[in-house]
């Protein structure tokens, strides 16, 4: 609609501005659920999903039937107390997909933001409605944030529900040796997965950034897989300390700090710090990237 076509607004209505700002709220609230229908409706999304929730029922269920936890060379103590109690199920499962599925997961949201609209020929016709290129990328990067909290939020409900199934619940032995009931280990619980969450946003905002670059979703998916597990193996290699705090995951792991009395909040800054300038870096380069793209075909 031009500027010319435009429905008048009475006078009053545009000296106070509030019917348009209304009607813009309702209008970018629309396309965000739009776009958050479009992800978790999808089938292959849905599939997804579904492996990823399967993960700690596998846990739970072979802990149970082995009776005899095995540790695991990145499990900080999490399998071996599972049988004590089922709350562990979930962060077993956590750090259990840290690794590859949950960064596949984001990857595969994130990489198909853009190039898949591309790819489907539709990204021209959502910039002719119009949609700004600004307003396009902001509602896919929330849609990104939306689902990163979702799976993230998934792995930890249904490891609880499965471990306090199989296994039980109670008071919550910290890492470092405290108890907590288990009302305070769920809160604990909820930090660790708003922890994780910022840091598979920070994964999302490169993602995003790749997927501008791209008529592809899976050459976008599978580049920034490769860089997630890329960073987890240059981490792992004591040579590169000096390059390690500048790796993208480094600090993923820092989530433990959240279950020791008391909180060692200093643990978790860097790692915060590090998700907001991946964030800002990225997604500035996706905005300058998508901003001066030729969509005209």
């Amino acid at each position: 609609m031009s500027a010319v076509d435009a429905p008048r607004l009475p006078e009053a209505s545009v000296r106070s501005g509030r019917p348009g700002r209304a009607r813009f709220f309702r209008s970018e609230l629309r396309f965000f659920r739009s776009e958050l229908k479009l992800v978790f409706g999808r089938r292959r999304n849905q599939a997804g999903m579904a492996a990823l929730a399967a993960v700690p029922v596998i846990i739970a269920i072979a802990v149970r039937v082995t009776e005899g936890p095995t540790e695991t060379g990145q499990d900080p103590g999490f399998f071996s107390a599972i049988s004590g109690n089922g709350f562990f199920v979930a962060l077993a499962a956590l750090g259990a997909e840290l690794g590859l599925f949950l960064p596949i997961a984001v990857a595969a949201i994130s990489g198909d933001s853009v190039a898949g609209e591309a790819n489907l020929g539709t990204l021209r016709y959502l910039l002719t409605v119009p949609v700004g290129r600004t307003r396009l990328l902001a509602v896919k990067y929330g849609a990104v944030v939306v689902f990163s909290a979702t799976v993230t939020l998934l792995v930890a409900a249904v490891g609880l529900a499965a471990g306090l199934l199989l296994f039980g619940g109670g008071p919550v032995t910290l890492l470092s040796g405290a108890q907590v009931s288990l009302a305070e280990g769920l809160l604990r619980l909820l930090g660790v997965c708003a922890y994780l969450t910022v840091g598979l946003c920070a994964l999302g905002a490169v993602g995003l950034f790749v997927s501008t670059l791209t008529e592809q979703p899976m050459g976008a998916t599978i580049a920034t897989t490769m860089l997630s597990v890329t960073s987890f193996v240059l981490d792992s290699i004591p040579q590169l300390d000096w390059l390690h705090p500048y790796l993208l995951t480094h600090y993923w792991s820092a989530f433990v700090e959240l279950l020791r009395d008391p909180v060692a909040l200093d643990a978790l800054r860097p790692g915060l710090l590090s998700a907001l300038a991946y964030g800002v870096v990225f997604l500035t380069a996706a905005w300058a990237r998508f901003g001066g793209r030729d969509v005209s075909n």
